[in-house]
């Protein structure tokens, strides 16, 4: 990036005085902006050790990283502080670039059923016919999950609490970061709204579980849209918010081989190795994880998991 410079005047003008004066300035403003690129890339230089020690998605830090470099260098020169986050590099007004992204992308979709799936409602059928059939094995019977009450994660306007969750459970409670989409939930649910307990409007890495108080904690197409290090203290939280044999189930897109990072909804998708490791970081154990079947071969493949709290968590 190149300071925005005037145009010299004419040397012949007699005003060489002003010239060496604008030089000066012009030399002082460069060595300020190289201290700072120079701080900047030190800030890097740590955030990349920490992130050892909390994430496997190298490959997500990188291209994060390259993408927010040019932003940040423009900050620069507009605010008197940016502040550095591991993933995501700044903060703008306490909203994270990354996280800023996504919820521009979502105030462009429309609170419906299509636009909860996107281009791929002819999917939904298929896809919620899994759940159940997945949701079956962990609920109801001895040493099971009860059924009094389930959270939705990124619920959206309801797909899943009306289709999955309100079946088995005598209430819901959604969470969601846009308010337009929990404005429609009651519409959406056709005389089901009663049994919906609580809407929290919060994102995901702002958001805490009150202690014991679900049976399942219902995790869909959302955990994409979390940092690794938000995601791996997010499911940290929720064992908190799981009652006696409670159950997370995790759905969502898994990358064949990776992370790959999905610029235009600011997403990212892991491959199952590296959600391995988070759920391992967080303490949780693995009680299943199937393959959605029934989608096109062309689609990014949709995992299924159910975690419980580690022995050793209290």
């Amino acid at each position: 990036m190149t300071l925005p410079l005037p145009l010299q005047k004419d040397r012949s003008s007699g005003e060489q005085q002003p010239q060496k004066l604008f030089t000066r300035a012009k030399n002082f403003f460069i060595m300020a902006y190289k201290a700072a690129h120079l701080a900047f890339k030190s800030r890097w230089h740590k955030t990349d050790e920490e992130l050892c020690r909390h994430s496997m998605s190298f490959d997500l830090h990188r291209a994060i990283r390259n993408d927010f470099f040019q932003s940040y260098l423009y900050l620069l020169e507009k605010l008197p502080l940016v502040k550095l986050y591991a993933l995501t590099s700044q903060v703008i007004n306490g909203e994270m670039q990354f996280y800023a992204r996504a919820k521009h992308f979502y105030r462009e979709v429309p609170a419906t059923e299509e636009g909860m799936m996107g281009d791929y409602i002819e999917l939904s059928n298929t896809d919620i016919e899994s759940s159940r059939e997945f949701l079956r094995k962990f609920v109801g019977g001895v040493g099971k999950a009860g059924t009094n009450r389930a959270l939705d994660c990124g619920s959206g306007i309801g797909r899943i609490s009306k289709h999955v969750l309100l079946p088995v459970f005598k209430s819901v409670e959604l969470v969601d970061m846009m308010e337009n989409f929990l404005a429609e939930v009651p519409n959406y649910l056709q005389g089901k709204e009663d049994r919906v307990e609580m809407y929290y409007c919060k994102s995901l890495q702002e958001f805490t579980p009150a202690p014991q108080r679900y049976d399942v904690i219902w995790i869909q197409w959302v955990s994409g849209y979390l940092t690794d290090k938000d995601l791996l203290e997010f499911l940290i939280r929720c064992q908190n918010g799981l009652k006696d044999n409670g159950v997370i189930i995790l759905k969502d897109n898994v990358a064949r081989e990776g992370c790959i990072l999905d610029c235009l909804d600011s997403s990212v998708i892991r491959d199952l190795n590296i959600l391995h490791s988070l759920i391992e970081m967080s303490g949780l154990t693995i009680l299943q994880e199937e393959r959605q079947e029934g989608f096109p071969e062309q689609c990014v493949p949709v995992w299924m998991l159910a975690m419980q709290k580690g022995r050793g968590h209290s």
